[in-house]
């Protein structure tokens, strides 16, 4: 079966040289997967911003949409405004709300098998963890997590949401905006030294030193997981950043794509042998050179479709 996985590389962002954020990811990445086969690529729709706005303040989403929130704002988010920025970003947001749709349809009586299994849905995008309610930071300008847990709530589809994040930087605005939530559960898992330096409190926190390794690593997860189950969720988030990796920019540990990897099937076959309807988000990756953090992603959706 090949699995649909929606894309945003086709809505260009305009930056200026030298900014360190890798766009040209999102587009290696799918090129990468479409090479080998075994998936189907679906561009990201335009999230509405009414949609949006069930997350964040409708005033920040009509401002950035028109281009008209502050400087300091914008410098905060990391991105010069564009028309262009706005549909990728919009695009970032739909591309996950697809994905938990995915992830929510039943499979097909030709899958199933006595094997236990779980759906899963994919986007090469999003994970934008690091976007408040009323503002943005950290390259995120709306949380798409967040948006996508309270719009499946609006329609009836799910109620209670379970977030794994495992990307080196906290994510601090999806703690935040749903620290008094008890029918969503956060977890992180990050580096307690790296951005952002003031954190929120996720439901569960847990933090790494600088140069903490893979089997350190896969303890941690192994530790994490069964408390994620105890929580009885309807659908599972997992925001799959790959900046943990040692040749990462930002990222401050030393894990290895091989560690990755077993991170990576570790929370599949947790997904799978739950029977939690399992959405994959990206991250964040700023390896350099850029194809350790384009494999490191191409090998998340690669564990999935094996595992799932």
């Amino acid at each position: 079966m090949r699995r649909r996985l929606f894309y945003t590389d086709h809505y260009s962002l305009p930056l200026p040289d030298g900014h360190k954020f890798p766009i040209q990811k999102y587009r290696l990445l799918r090129e990468m997967l479409e090479r080998e086969g075994g998936f189907e690529f679906t561009p990201a729709p335009l999230a509405k911003p009414e949609v949006i706005a069930l997350a964040h303040e409708a005033a920040y989403v009509e401002q950035f949409v028109r281009g008209e929130l502050p400087a300091q704002v914008m410098r905060r988010i990391g991105f010069p405004w564009s028309p262009e920025l706005v549909k990728r970003t919009l695009g970032s947001v739909g591309g996950t709300l697809s994905a938990a749709m995915d992830a929510l349809h039943p499979p097909s009586a030709a899958e199933k098998s006595g094997a236990p299994r779980a759906s899963w849905g994919g986007t090469l995008a999003g994970g934008t963890h690091h976007a408040f309610r009323g503002e943005g930071s950290g390259f995120c300008v709306f949380n798409d997590i967040a948006v996508a847990i309270l719009w499946l709530r609006s329609k009836g589809l799910a109620q209670r949401a379970a977030v794994i994040d495992l990307d080196v930087h906290q994510g601090d605005g999806t703690a935040q905006m749903f620290q008094e939530d008890a029918e969503a559960l956060t977890t992180s898992v990050h580096c307690r030294a790296n951005f952002p330096f003031r954190k929120q409190m996720s439901k569960i926190d847990v933090e790494l030193e600088d140069g903490t390794g893979d089997e350190e690593y896969l303890k941690v997860v192994d530790a994490l997981l069964p408390r994620v189950g105890e929580f009885g969720a309807e659908i599972l988030f997992y925001q799959s950043g790959v900046d943990g990796l040692a040749t990462d920019a930002l990222g401050r540990l030393s894990l290895s794509h091989a560690g990755l990897r077993e991170r990576d099937r570790r929370v599949c076959g947790f997904a799978r042998d739950a029977g939690i309807p399992l959405v994959i988000t990206l991250g964040g990756g700023y390896s350099r050179p850029i194809e350790h953090t384009v494999l490191a992603h191409a090998n998340t959706f690669r564990v999935a479709r094996e595992v799932l």
